[in-house]
């Protein structure tokens, strides 16, 4: 009897579930619940339904990466298989993505949820970079059967080498640092200088999302955006949500927000000034920009914060955080592979994970790079096409391989050997 396989893709942002051999995932949801300030009871995030986030608590099962809270995990997988998915667990297998590096007691804690809880009859554990490098593979060709698969995540950011589908454990490095500490970095940033945002990650989330993007050269673009008026090719405004005619925040005039791409990587300073003299506003812009902050207004301006920002996963020394960036990350990983492997590695680089999705940092990432390789070994950084979703991508595939099934530990040999036992396959 062929079963379901439900592919679950378990971020500590947002979850990714389907059925397995679908092309996308059917539910698309954030992995926590929250509590509306308007009332007194936990609520699950809908896909559908509008939800209030205006300064919103939220709980999460996960912490930096890791299942602390199994209890809540439960109950969130509880309403997305019955509520979103329609899935009977016990007539169907379990594709289930964790962390490297998990702990045996998060194991055991996860095989207990899928096995005693669910009662799901078989499962499998896949690591994301080895899902990511599947997707891929699938799409194109993928020269020699590896690559290193760069997945910047919510919680963290791993540095992964991908050989024939399997995760080269030992030579995996991670940052820890993922969109959550970008966000968080950003509430600060804004909260300092103009409005308190501290309670408003779904909001600065958000604002993220929409407005920053990684900087090609930080010392000219701190000058540019120190400039006035029209001068400032950064500055822009979000405006915040007023709960009567907008419930969700927005930029004010998105055009102007994207001027900033009209830089060119070389542009220096001057280059710069030049063009802006060539279209020089009068002196009334500087007078209106003297009254930058009204707090009457519900908004607020952003200038360098939009790539101050995404800069932390290059520099996360800047924020006081004793780690690599992201390009010394990658050189640590690859050295720490077969010599053979280096120069393949270099070639095919992956990007994947929701935090990869800033503007530019492909470009930014291969110039960082650049000088830490060797020169005979050219460098390739391939931006997934949608690196929020590839890994699930890689998981329904999977699931739906002929020789998925033997891949999987039954319910029977869980109950029989146990949890650390039944682990030992997966690797």
């Amino acid at each position: 009897m062929h079963q379901n396989v439900v592919v679950l893709d378990n971020g500590g942002g947002l979850i990714k579930a389907g059925i397995g051999g679908e092309r996308d995932p059917s539910a698309i949801i954030p992995n926590c619940v929250y509590r509306p300030l308007s009332s007194k009871k936990w609520v699950h995030p809908s896909p559908t339904e509008p939800m209030d986030l205006t300064s919103a608590a939220v709980r999460r099962p996960i912490d930096r990466g890791y299942l602390i809270n199994p209890d809540l995990q439960r109950e969130i997988w509880a309403n997305l298989f019955s509520s979103l998915l329609r899935v009977n667990p016990a007539q169907s297998s379990l594709l289930l993505t964790e962390p490297l590096f998990a702990l045996p007691s998060i194991q055991r804690a996860t095989d207990e949820l899928v096995f005693e809880d669910f009662n799901f009859s078989a499962l499998y554990v896949a690591n994301s970079p080895s899902l990511a490098h599947l997707c891929e593979a699938s799409r194109r060709e993928i020269k020699a059967q590896c690559s290193l698969v760069v997945d910047c995540g919510f919680s963290f950011t791993h540095a992964a080498p991908v050989f024939q589908n399997f995760t080269i454990n030992y030579a995996a490095k991670r940052i820890d640092l993922g969109g959550k500490a970008l966000t968080n970095y950003l509430k600060e940033l804004v909260s300092y200088r103009s409005v308190n945002v501290m309670d408003e990650t779904f909001l600065i989330d958000d604002v993220k999302e929409k407005l920053c993007f990684v900087s090609m050269d930080v010392d000219r673009d701190l000058q540019i955006a120190k400039k006035h008026g029209k001068d400032n090719l950064f500055r822009c405004t979000y405006v915040l949500p007023d709960g009567i005619t907008h419930t969700k925040g927005f930029v004010k005039k998105p055009d102007e927000a994207k001027r900033y791409l009209a830089l060119r990587d070389a542009d220096t300073l001057k280059d710069v000034e030049k063009k802006m003299d060539l279209d020089k506003m009068e002196v009334t812009d500087k007078l209106v920009d003297r009254k930058k902050i009204d707090l009457s207004k519900n908004e607020f301006d952003l200038t360098n914060e939009r790539f101050l920002v995404p800069e932390m996963i290059f520099h996360p020394a800047d924020l006081g955080m004793n780690q690599a960036g992201l390009a010394e990350c990658i050189v640590r990983a690859v050295s720490s592979c077969h010599p053979h492997l280096q120069p393949v590695l270099y070639e095919s680089i992956l990007l994947t994970g929701g935090s990869t999705l800033f503007p530019r940092l492909a470009d930014r990432l291969e110039r960082e790079l650049r000088p830490l390789v060797p020169d005979d070994y050219p460098v390739k950084i391939t931006p997934q096409e949608d690196p929020i979703l590839s890994v699930w991508r890689g998981g329904s595939i999977l699931a739906s391989s002929p020789d998925f099934e033997e891949m999987c530990v039954t319910k029977a040999e869980y109950e029989e050997l146990g949890s650390a036992r039944c682990r030992k396959r997966f690797f």
